[in-house]
């Protein structure tokens, strides 16, 4: 397999980071590794395979030679660089909003949609899907395949890490000065965070939904290519570091039973099943972190409907809802022989 040359634009941010590692993890094929940023990041250097690589400047680059581009600086960055890295002849595989519904831009999920993945050629440009979607989409594909999935409810619960690094760090600096009895500062959020909910993520549209919540209808119809499912989602930032949940009820067209729910999660790709009452055995964020699958569970059939599934489903959003699948993507390029 011969070895590419790979550029990472936002390098140094939560996802950036988080894809250096990955790449590591998984021995992806790289013969020369460029790390991109903003001038802010100027004279900084990160570390890969034991090297210390200087930060180079996006905006100041030439792509010309590149292989891949794996974009993670926000969707303002991406509409302006990803262009033009792509007319270089660079694939790039944008994690931001920027191309998402673009009809000739593919939103890939390898577990879900991998054949999509040949519709790069129109743009040379792929999107990552929202880090939310992903985590959903990924146990929903076997139920949709089974019993074809009519309507979606969900209710999110999103870590401070879906905001980035600073989102973070303000989460630990309200907890300390709560119990040092300082006064808290609010910044990365509208509101405190430290022992609250906030459901409020992304800008209101003019149906009262936030962005992030069109997000979830608009992807999840696209990823699934079917507009015919119906997704209605309240998305919610908790007081957690890292590592999504959502709890998802799902009608469809054939019933679909508790234990027919876990037999397809188990053969999905993708699908870890941790449900079992009786041993208080769930899903939850402190022990999915760091994890690449979805982890699902307190699967049950909805009492409010004959034809309905209930379950809870967590994953990390900074791995599988962002760098992994994105380097999954790459993967998938490499093996359909396109990188």
């Amino acid at each position: 397999m011969s070895k590419l040359k790979v550029a990472i634009a936002g390098v140094t941010g939560a996802v950036g980071q988080e894809m250096l590692k990955i790449l590591e993890e998984r021995a992806f094929p790289v013969r020369e590794l460029i790390p991109l940023a903003s001038e802010r990041s100027r004279g900084k250097e990160v570390t890969f395979h034991g090297e210390k690589l200087a930060v180079q400047v996006l905006s100041e680059f030439d792509f010309k030679g590149v292989d891949l581009a794996l974009f993670s600086a926000g969707a303002k960055t991406s509409r302006t660089f990803a262009p033009l890295a792509a007319s270089q002849g660079c694939i790039v595989i944008d994690n931001s909003s920027a191309f998402r519904q673009d009809p000739e831009v593919p939103l890939v999920v390898p577990e879900v949609n991998p054949h999509k993945i040949s519709d790069y050629k129109n743009k040379n440009i792929i999107a990552n899907p929202n880090c939310t979607t992903i985590i959903s989409i990924v146990p929903l594909k076997p139920l949709h395949d089974f019993g074809k999935i009519k309507r979606v409810v969900a209710a999110s619960y999103q870590a401070t890490s879906g905001a980035g690094a600073m989102a973070m760090q303000e989460l630990e600096e309200q907890v300390k000065s709560y119990v040092e009895g300082k006064p808290l500062e609010v910044r990365a959020f509208p509101h405190q965070i430290a022992f609250n909910l906030i459901p409020h993520i992304d800008v209101f549209m003019d149906n009262f939904y936030t962005k992030e919540e069109m997000k979830m209808v608009w992807e999840t119809q696209k990823i699934m290519d079917d507009n015919s499912i119906k997704v209605t989602a309240t998305c919610v930032r908790v007081p957690v570091f890292r590592a999504h949940s959502v709890a998802l009820t799902v009608e469809t067209e054939k019933k679909i039973t508790r234990e027919k729910a876990i037999e397809l999660f188990n053969q999905a790709p993708g699908v870890v099943v941790e449900d079992d009452p009786t041993q208080n055995k769930y899903p939850m964020p402190w022990f999915v972190a760091g994890k690449d699958e979805c982890f699902v569970g307190r699967i049950r059939e909805d009492i409010s409907h004959p034809s309905a599934l209930t379950f809870w489903v967590v994953g990390d959003q900074l791995r599988k809802g962002a760098a992994l699948n994105a380097i999954q993507i790459a993967e998938l390029l490499i093996q359909k022989n396109i990188l």
